[in-house]
């Protein structure tokens, strides 16, 4: 009962406090450069390199409506890794199926970055279908404490996937957003996925329920020291970027 008490007021922190500073609808998708390759009424996926791509569902409840949430898609040699689940089973269904069908490309691997509904919220699915996902070790206790679906294997500061035959790098640097809040990065593109730890552009601080303020731009200088070549960076919430989404964080949290 405690466990269910504890994970309803936990999605009642998430979803009701105004925590994205950016705009919350799909008419954010009409922004120019972006390149749609799929669209329905409840997922998109934009390119956006070579090998990888953003996925974005939207979370609905009683009071916020179409609230966009991000994740990232890597396809090398016809196998997959994707960042963050889709916000619920339904949506993650339809994202494992365009890339199985349309992409013809298996899924080895499903990451999640930290312990929210906007992270896992569609985890079920991926392990209906038999993929394999991964999380931080504190991701994962948090998970088993709450009534979300609990990944199934951690790591403590860092490990390596393999896609296609490269390498996906995946770390902890340190609490911010929430304490377990993890990052990916793809060095083949240097293109990384921040989640929800990297801030949109002219976004304000959002939810810090979880958020530990004063160690967040410390964890965030540590990740641009540890890639200073990072060229594009897809964000929880929000347009990807650039580095300069590094130092906007830094800065905003600084303040």
């Amino acid at each position: 009962m405690k466990a269910k008490l504890l994970a309803f007021l936990l999605l009642v922190i998430i979803l009701i406090i105004p925590q994205f500073g950016c705009k919350t609808a799909r008419e954010d998708t009409k922004a120019p450069n972006r390149i749609i390759v799929y669209k329905s009424d409840t997922l998109l996926i934009e390119k956006v390199s070579k090998y990888t791509y953003q996925h974005t569902s939207f979370l609905n409840t009683d009071i916020f409506k179409n609230i966009p949430c991000n994740g990232m898609i890597i396809i090398h040699k016809n196998e997959a890794i994707v960042f963050d689940t889709p916000v619920d089973n339904e949506s993650s269904s339809e994202l494992i199926d365009w890339i199985k069908e349309t992409m013809n490309s298996e899924i080895i691997a499903v990451v999640i970055t930290h312990s929210h509904i906007d992270s896992l919220g569609g985890l079920d699915e991926f392990h209906r279908r038999g993929i394999s996902s991964f999380a931080h070790n504190l991701t994962i206790q948090i998970a088993k404490e709450t009534s979300f679906p609990v990944p199934q294997f951690g790591f403590e500061e860092y490990m390596e996937l393999k896609v296609g035959n490269e390498k996906v790098h995946i770390r902890y640097f340190g609490e911010g957003h929430t304490i377990d809040n993890i990052i990916g990065y793809f060095p083949l593109e240097n293109v990384m996925f921040g989640g929800c730890l990297i801030k949109a552009w002219g976004a304000g601080k959002g939810n810090l329920a979880e958020a530990n303020v004063y160690e967040w731009p410390e964890t965030v200088r540590r990740i641009k020291s540890k890639y200073p070549n990072v060229e594009k960076i897809i964000i929880g919430h929000g347009n990807w970027g650039g580095a300069e989404l590094l130092d906007y964080t830094i800065k905003l949290f600084e303040q």
